[in-house]
């Protein structure tokens, strides 16, 4: 295929001309396809519903050490739901703290508790001049959305192929007391699907804060959710390497069942360290007694064991293949040699990242729209909604079947080449 850039403006003008005849053939059908967020698919949903059985009217409510869910008791959560995701985020059952059905939920009251607490005893971030927090572009917008909720300034870091960019982060963390916190999502990153790599893990953990209160906000979303049996991404454990680095405390990681199990009746945890487990501890106990310890008794007794988890990442992993292979397939065989864009190949996670020609993404999402094809709001990967080369789109595969995301992705590829041909001729 020719490259857009090499061609003559008659080219272009003759392209643009066959690619709108296409766009209004596309818009008669009336399609309505949502690729927005990462849901997902009701497939998926079905995996669990056998969870709703293992507990009924006549079941033993209690746990293996004999305490009565139904009842008050055990805050940090159930033994063996504190085992079980312990043991999925391999770290010590002693340093998890079970939550409710939110990781987010747990990462805002984190973020809460430091603006109006502080930190172990360090000065609450909301009585300081100035917090900043670090963020790897493109990133979530749900994380950017708690810090601009509470006015905290973000910085962008660029995000490569092994993880954020390093020497940039240890510029800001180590010079810069006002530099709080960064957030990662460091397996399957959302959303390009990357991992970060022993390197980047042990620079992290090495980090030598100027504020002592500096958190990285580990996001282990996607920890199990690989989509291929036989090539998976592994990550060191930063709970270990901090340890290893003498920043025991530097670090919170959170994870949850959300595209595990149900998302919104999942169980969630926090992992730390056990000063940072006290500090959160004295607050917690203030500001509840406990989570639904039913839900987590249910989990555990539906996945029982690590082993019982991979099985049923292995059905998930079957459903999703399919999707983003569909997608994978039509970038592949209708942009390829282009140069009107580039896409990430993850092994596993919810998201594809695209990156199109700058200048073109809102137009392509607009596109999109006009044809019944949502995608995430362009510039929602970057602080503040603003993609300062208006590039990065997100496609999430999940939600809609394998057929659906061929016939989307179809009006996605329609809708990058016209708005490339635009933005060229516009040059």
């Amino acid at each position: 295929m020719k490259a857009y850039k090499d061609m003559s403006r008659e080219e272009l003008l003759a392209l643009k001309r066959s690619l709108e005849e296409e766009f209004e053939t596309a818009e008669k059908k009336g399609m309505s396809l949502n690729m927005a967020r990462g849901n997902p698919g009701v497939s998926q949903l079905a995996l669990s519903m056998p969870m709703l059985d293992v507990i009924n009217s006549s079941s033993d409510m209690n746990t293996l050490l004999g305490n009565d869910t139904r009842n008050y008791g055990d805050w940090d959560g159930i033994g063996e739901c504190r085992w079980l995701l312990a043991n999925m985020m391999n770290v010590k059952k002693d340093n998890v703290i079970v939550c409710g059905n939110s990781s987010l939920n747990i990462m805002f009251d984190t973020v809460s508790r430091s603006m109006t607490l502080g930190v172990n005893g360090s000065t609450p971030w909301s009585k300081l001049d100035q917090v900043k927090f670090l963020c790897p572009v493109p990133g979530y917008d749900r994380h950017f959305k708690i810090l601009e909720l509470f006015g905290i300034e973000m910085i962008n870091i660029p995000l490569r192929e092994d993880g954020p960019d390093m020497d940039l982060v240890e510029r800001h963390v180590n010079h810069d007391a006002a530099v709080k916190g960064i957030w990662c999502v460091p397996k399957y990153s959302n959303p390009t699907g990357i991992s970060y790599s022993d390197e980047v893990v042990r620079r992290f953990a090495n980090l030598k804060p100027k504020a002592e209160d500096f958190r990285i906000f580990w996001d282990n979303a996607y920890g199990i959710h690989h989509l291929y049996e036989e090539d998976q991404d592994e990550i060191l454990n930063i709970l270990e390497e901090c340890e290893k680095a003498g920043n025991p405390d530097m670090v919170y990681i959170f994870t949850s069942t959300s595209k595990i199990s149900f998302p919104g009746s999942g169980v969630s945890a926090v992992a730390t360290s056990f000063k940072n487990i006290e500090d959160i501890k004295k607050q917690m106990t203030t500001q509840i007694i406990g989570h639904d310890k039913i839900n987590q008794l249910r989990h555990a007794r539906f996945f029982q064991n690590t082993d019982g988890l991979n099985a049923h990442m292995k059905k998930h992993a079957a459903l999703l293949r399919p999707k983003f292979e569909a997608v994978l397939h039509i970038l592949d065989s209708e942009l390829t040699g282009l140069e009107i864009g580039s896409w990430t190949r993850p092994k596993g996670g919810y998201f594809i990242s695209f990156n199109a020609m700058p200048g073109c993404a809102k137009s392509i999402v607009a596109k999109c729209k006009s044809l019944g094809v949502t995608l995430t709001g362009a510039g929602a990967t970057f602080p503040y909604g603003i993609d300062p080369e208006d590039s990065n789109i997100r496609i999430a595969p999940t939600f809609p079947t394998p057929e659906e995301m061929k016939e989307a992705t179809t009006i996605f590829v329609l809708c990058v080449k016209l708005a490339s041909v635009e933005k060229l001729l516009g040059e």
